[in-house]
């Protein structure tokens, strides 16, 4: 555990979709709606689409003593999901749970994403991810690994055929948020994947990112720009 975050070694997801009804989202509809205009006249291009929150969840041994973390996704705005986390996620128990590529180049350092300035996260440096939405469901289930795959191509350019990737997860628990972390190492070193990376964000007119970080070791996680989970996760990485 790191200050009020909590890394675990997980070998397997399994998320149900549900839909379901959010009485938080109901009952705060009209403040909701006021506070999603503020925030767009700040960020104007942000987009009110639809993504899943995570309801109930149960981190359990499977039948082969790994640990297993299940639960089920529910859908809603995300006007709605902007509202919740920004006001301290108020009302019954919902997280925020999404996977994140940990992308790795082949000398061991790690690339971290500069988020763009139209983003709600504007400056702060993560790993390609995003939270998940209606196209992460397959057959009922929520996939966050193919949500990884996809957020790593989208933001970086990179296919996930590319990276050589560790079959388990590292999941990082913290106040509000549940982030799976799927390791993608890459055949090639951190400088040259930013390179082709920030190729492929120039070419991009509105890029989730506008640079990249290589992060060598854990002291040279930037403390005040990388949220805590991340950094978590970092430190935990660089220690193994």
């Amino acid at each position: 555990m790191t200050g009020s975050t909590r890394i675990v070694e997980v070998a397997e997801l399994d998320f149900a979709f549900e839909p379901a009804r959010w009485s938080f989202a109901e009952a705060e509809a009209g403040r909701i709606a006021s506070y999603w205009a503020e925030v767009c006249e700040r960020k104007p291009a942000l987009f009110n689409g639809r993504v899943l929150l995570l309801a109930r969840r149960e981190l359990a041994p499977g039948a082969g003593g790994a640990l297993r973390l299940t639960g089920a996704f529910f859908e809603t705005d995300y006007a709605n999901f902007v509202a919740w986390r920004d006001w301290g996620h108020p009302g019954e128990p919902v997280e925020n749970c999404f996977s994140m590529a940990a992308l790795r180049g082949a000398d061991g350092a790690f690339l971290l994403g500069e988020m763009a300035p139209h983003t709600m996260s504007a400056g702060m440096t993560y790993f390609p991810a995003g939270t998940p939405d209606p196209d992460d469901v397959f057959n009922g289930k929520v996939d966050l690994d193919a949500s990884a795959r996809r957020e790593l191509l989208e933001e970086t350019g990179i296919g996930a055929d590319e990276a050589a990737i560790r079959r388990d997860w590292t999941v990082a628990f913290a106040p509000g948020r549940i982030a799976c972390m799927k390791l993608m190492t890459l055949a090639v070193p951190a400088d040259e994947a930013k390179a082709r990376v920030e190729a492929f964000l120039a070419r991009d007119p509105l890029p989730e990112f506008t640079r990249m970080h290589v992060v060598r070791s854990a002291e040279d996680i930037d403390e005040a720009r990388t949220p805590g989970f991340v950094a978590a996760y970092l430190r935990a990485a660089f220690a193994s």
